[in-house]
This record gives structure tokens, sequence and C-alpha cells, in this order.
């Protein structure tokens, strides 16, 4: 399965991001792969401004319009990320990134609050919606629980047989 390459990327690459190995393995990646399995497409095209930073887009609530989220959205089609609310910039460029490493991001980026997966070409109506504190609470349960397993092993006695 294509996910499992792709979180082996980063499991390889996370001490580049301050991240150890083990944790990643055994905590964020499972993490991962358990999002990106419930998405449609095992990459995604995203807009990028001329920094490499992605192109934000600030939801308002329609009841309470002081309530803001910060959304990143991905793509399942080039085509779709092109027509994106008309956007024509040549600052703007589109990139197309691994499911696993822009959820990694996400996990990553705190001024991001979400990402919204545009699945179904050319359907601005079937969005998937990944919550950034959703990801992030998923990841810490697995971490404590990680922690846990290694306070347990470590009170085994190592003669015992």
């Amino acid at each position: 399965m294509y996910l499992d390459e792709q979180l082996e990327v980063l499991i390889n690459e996370a001490p580049e991001h301050g991240v150890p190995i083990p944790v990643m393995e055994k905590a964020v990646g499972p993490t991962l792969k358990f999002f990106a399995s419930q998405l449609q497409h095992e990459k995604y095209y995203v807009l990028q401004g001329k920094d490499h930073a992605w192109l934000m887009t600030t939801l308002s609530n329609r009841k309470n319009p002081t309530q803001e989220k910060r959304v990143i959205y991905a793509f399942s089609t080039r085509k779709d990320a092109e027509a994106f609310q008309g956007i024509i910039n040549p600052e703007i460029r589109i990139v197309f990134l691994p499911v696993t490493h822009l959820l990694f991001q996400l996990f990553s980026v705190e001024s991001i609050d979400s990402v919204i997966f545009r699945d179904v070409p050319g359907n601005k109506q079937h969005e998937v919606e990944i919550p950034r504190a959703k990801l992030q609470n998923i990841i810490q349960q697995q971490l404590r629980r990680l922690k846990l397993t290694s306070k347990t092993n470590n009170t085994i006695p190592p003669n015992l047989a």
C-alpha cells in the first residue's frame, strides 16, 4: 500500500523534524495512516505562495461571524486547484503532496486549524475536514499509551523467565 511507503519516508525524516523515530513509528505514523485511509486519494494538490507557505483561507461561522478558523484546501485534481475561487496569480503555485505529509504538516503547523479535502473532482459540496485539534488529540493519546507501555516494560525484571 502506498500509504505505508509515504509513512516510511516520514519516519526516516522524523529526526530532521525533531521527532524521535519510535514516536513516529508508534504514535504519529499510525494516526496519520488512520486519517489518510479515510480519504479517497493518496496525494493532493495544495496552493502555495511564493514564500512556499500554504495559501490559507479564513472561514467565518455564519451564525457567529466573530468565530473564525484558518483552513487549507487540498484538491484531488490540479484542475480543481486551479479553479479554486477563480485565482489567477503567478505568485501562487500548485504543489502535489502525499496525503500523509500533508497531515503531518497539519499536525505541526499551529497557524492552521483544519485541512479541507475535496475528494470528488469538480464537486465543491463533497468535502472532508480534518481538524488539527482532533489529529493532535489522537496523537497525544497514542503518546500517552506509548509512555505507559514503556513504563510497564521497564518494571519487568530482566531475569524473569
